[in-house]
């Protein structure tokens, strides 16, 4: 049985006002693969006061969201409950909460939320181990193969506050990553468009290895899957990126303990109204092994 069988009208209220209308579909169709919900937006299936909409649509107070019937989607099977070793695992990599947010240092290999055949991601993995809390939604997003920092509103309004300030760029998100060769000195930034739209990345050279640039890397702006083709297109591909990257030299660095990404969110750093968040991710041991390593 599909699991929405029925149009079904929603009103919408303060809480959800200001989120964009792709996001507010997204948690309703949670196993809804990406380009199928994108797809019943633009034919107007899903109306907002009886009219069509973008997905970028910012939903207001009051609005009436029409959900279009959804047939043939199986629903994954629900998972209740997750092993001892990988809730403790999980609970350790909480760096910050407090009754807004919550932010993990995300292990690399795990996605942000299921769907597309994945049956648990972070953010059903939090539900299960924090089952009072009665919201998590993510902030913003991380490859499943990035390691680190990851933001997690508790209440529709705090997502709401923190996607603006991600559009103002207020977020100060900044990375670690490793890549081949030896980077330029010169090139501190690289400004050049991703699927037409604006990308700025500001690069921090950290350490010269033998056939390798450690770096530090923060977004200006936040394009899918920025960083790895920015540091691609100049000629130096991330470490152990299998979309991007050089195969062979990935191979390579197998050698020397890296067989993942290497690119890890390590600091994220906002204004909350009167409070300071900083938070920062340690890099994971098999990281640390392959800088090791590389230093011999």
């Amino acid at each position: 049985m599909s699991i929405d069988s029925v149009v079904r009208l929603i009103k919408i209220d303060a809480e959800y006002a200001g989120q964009r209308l792709d996001n507010f579909l997204r948690s309703r169709y949670k196993s809804l693969p990406r380009s199928r919900l994108y797809r019943i937006i633009r034919k107007g299936e899903v109306r907002v006061n009886k009219k069509r909409a973008d997905p970028d649509y910012r939903i207001q107070t009051g609005d009436e969201i029409r959900l279009p019937p959804v047939r043939g989607l199986k629903e994954l099977p629900k998972i209740s409950s997750i092993s001892a070793d990988f809730s403790a695992a999980l609970t350790e990599r909480v760096i910050y909460e407090d009754k807004h947010l919550f932010i993990l240092n995300k292990p690399a290999g795990m996605a942000v939320h299921s769907g597309s055949g994945v049956r648990l991601g972070v953010i059903e993995a939090l539900r299960i181990l924090y089952p009072k809390e009665k919201y998590f939604e993510l902030a913003h997003r991380l490859d499943r193969a990035t390691s680190g920092c990851l933001l997690i509103a508790k209440r529709p309004s705090i997502l709401k506050f923190c996607h603006a300030l991600l559009r103002e760029n207020k977020i100060n998100k900044q990375y670690i990553l490793l890549v081949k060769g030896k980077w330029p000195a010169k090139l501190q930034k690289i400004d050049a468009p991703l699927e037409g739209k604006e990308a700025l990345t500001y690069f921090k050279i950290l350490k010269y290895y033998k056939e390798t640039t450690l770096l530090e890397a923060t977004l200006a702006t936040g394009r899918n899957h920025q960083i790895r083709l920015h540091a691609a297109e100049m000629g130096y591909p991330l470490v152990g990126d299998e979309k991007y990257g050089d195969w062979e030299f990935n191979r390579h660095m197998e050698a020397y303990g890296c067989a993942r990404l290497f690119l890890h969110a390590a600091r994220l750093s906002f204004q909350l109204e009167d409070k300071a968040i900083n938070a920062e991710a340690p890099l994971d041991d098999e990281l640390k092994i392959c800088l090791e390593r590389l230093e011999k």
